[in-house]
């Protein structure tokens, strides 16, 4: 495939890359200062700011798929629906987050009393993001949500999917490695499961 990545030089973005450059796939990394995107066969690395659609569509054009791992409070969902639009991509990939997701109470977990007032802004953002995609009908998306701790870790390509609610392992813990969830991501993309939904990654 061809896989245009917005944030590709982020921690999660980076895993994304690095799995789907090991699966053979071509990738354009989309980003603010491409100087930090480390030259390897099969990646370019591009100039672009996704919150300007306009001109970041012509950047997207002509792949099959556009994978954001963008911070939701940095870019509107709007824009990266509009940017998707304009460019042609009938398909979009959006690295999500597990704020929406639902607790065993049925409360999505940004609304539960516990949840970390740092991470607020962004989570309600995401939450925004996904239903802003929801409304959308006329290209193909797909919103994967990490557990509640997603953190560098092994690469093991054992784990369980989910769909809104929340996976807590035997252990009692919430969490997911970057590596694995770039798995989920990679198989996602290669054979979709999860047309114009959202769903969730976790041990």
């Amino acid at each position: 495939m061809k896989i245009a990545h917005l944030g590709a030089s982020g921690n999660v973005g980076s895993k994304i890359v690095a799995e789907a450059l090991r699966r053979g796939h071509i990738v354009t990394a989309v980003v603010r200062n491409p100087e930090r995107v480390a030259p390897e066969p099969g990646l370019a690395a591009v100039a672009g700011d996704v919150t300007k659609p306009e001109a970041v569509a012509p950047l997207l054009a002509g792949h099959d798929v556009v994978v954001s791992s963008t911070h939701f409070a940095t870019v509107p969902g709007q824009a990266l629906i509009e940017a998707v639009r304009l460019s042609g991509v009938g398909r979009l990939f959006v690295v999500g987050g597990a704020g929406s997701l639902k607790a065993p109470d049925g409360v999505e977990i940004v609304d539960t009393p516990a949840f970390p007032e740092a991470y607020k802004a962004e989570a309600l953002a995401g939450r925004e993001t996904l239903n802003l995609l929801r409304e959308v009908t006329d290209f193909d998306w797909t919103y994967l949500s990490p557990s509640a701790l997603i953190a560098p870790g092994e690469r093991t390509g054992k784990f369980r999917l989910g769909t809104d609610d929340l996976l807590v392992g035997e252990d009692g813990q919430s969490r997911i490695s970057q590596e694995d969830f770039a798995i989920a991501v990679l198989d996602e993309l290669e054979q979709p499961q999860h047309s114009k939904r959202r769903f969730t990654v976790g041990y």
